[in-house]
């Protein structure tokens, strides 16, 4: 009987493959029900322009984990890269996170200057303050800068983005859109970011390049007759036990993806739209890896409800009430011998690309390694 097989071809399955494959010498099968590598960080090269494109949005990877990073770097060059994104509210582009730089575009010099003053003897310079935390203080001041970035920049682009109100959110959710105590216009401030300089499918094709893994691609694990000893599992918890308990319920995302006759469309790689349209951001692909082109490409980016059959799985909704659900699943498969469920989607849980690698050497580690 063969020994190990991993359902799904997405970083943390193609992670798990090499440490598998590299460490413990076995042979690996990876099977995925897609046609290309990758899983949701996929991108390709478009034949018109020549530009990267990021199939399923933007991915920017960054960590503070120099493991992860070396590891990494064992499959891909990289290109050096700060996400600084912009936003689009009251007519004008501003910077975001909301920092110090963007209190100097929005309200008048004296203004901006008395709430920096405030900020960093409340909180302290370099500090992120939960838009929500910064709401519970008792200057006036910081009270109506708290109401202003939760109006302008919070309030309608979390209600697009999870189709809920931002007091139905897990506070880990609305942790992550803080007012920044900080001129550091970077999105990101971990010591190593970048993007792969070749793309993440080809990262990942290397990292899967070993003689002791097999891929299959457009293959349904349903579909797979063979038995094996092992099997890691980096698809739906919920699918797997046939949503016997009931569906996980998730949040997707469309893309509209647009070549525009122009050198280029907006001044950043990412501009925010919190209160205008449908949609609640704009891509422009060329800026990952500084491709030049007569043309741009963008992804329109509109959220949605997962429906199964219909889109793909982005973001787990965190609530106690899915939680509990999805601990039904995990109980039954702890009980399942030889069977492990890896990666988001069997967590049930958002990660960024460095925690899902790290999570993955954590399981080999503990789990897997002789």
């Amino acid at each position: 009987m063969p020994k190990n097989l991993i359902v799904g071809a997405g970083i943390s399955g193609a992670v798990l493959a090499n440490l598998i494959a590299e460490k413990s010498d076995e042979k690996v099968v990876v099977i995925d029900r897609r046609k290309e590598l990758a899983g949701n960080i996929y991108d390709y090269k478009d034949k018109e322009t020549g530009i990267t494109v990021h199939k399923y949005g933007p991915h920017i990877f960054h960590t503070n984990n120099k493991e992860v990073w070396d590891f990494l770097s064992k499959f891909t060059e990289w290109h050096f890269f700060f996400l600084k994104p912009n936003a689009v509210f009251e007519g004008n582009i501003c910077t975001i996170p909301f920092n110090l730089t963007t209190l100097y575009e929005v309200f008048s010099e004296s203004m901006a200057q008395k709430i920096e003053e405030k900020l960093i003897k409340n909180y302290g310079y370099g500090k992120k303050v939960p838009i929500l935390e910064l709401k519970e203080n008792k200057d006036e001041d910081l009270k109506f800068l708290a109401q202003y970035v939760y109006e302008n920049m919070f309030k309608n682009y979390t209600t697009k983005q999870w189709g809920l109100k931002p007091e139905e959110i897990d506070p880990s959710v609305t942790a992550r859109v803080p007012v920044y105590i900080s001129h550091d216009n970077r999105y990101f401030q971990d010591k190593y970011q970048g993007i792969p300089m070749h793309g993440y499918t080809e990262m990942i094709k290397n990292m899967l390049n070993h003689k002791n893994i097999t891929v299959k691609m457009n293959t349904d694990y349903k579909d797979i007759s063979e038995k094996y000893d092992r099997v890691f599992y980096s698809g739906a918890i919920d699918e797997y036990f046939d949503y016997k308990y009931g569906e996980l319920p998730y949040r997707s995302l469309k893309f509209d993806v647009q070549t525009i006759n122009k050198e280029y469309y907006q001044k950043a790689v990412v501009t925010n739209y919190p209160n205008n349209y449908d949609f609640t951001r704009i891509t422009e692909h060329k800026y990952f890896l500084d491709e030049k082109s007569d043309k741009t490409i963008i992804s329109v980016e509109y959220p949605e409800k997962f429906e199964l059959g219909k889109n793909e799985r982005y973001y787990p909704i965190s609530n106690p009430e899915n939680q509990a659900l999805y601990n039904k699943y995990k109980t039954e498969a702890d009980s399942t011998k030889g069977l492990y469920f890896i990666g988001r989607l069997g967590d049930y849980k958002y990660y960024n690309m460095d925690l899902a690698v790290e999570k993955v050497f954590k399981f080999y580690n503990e789990e897997l390694k002789k």
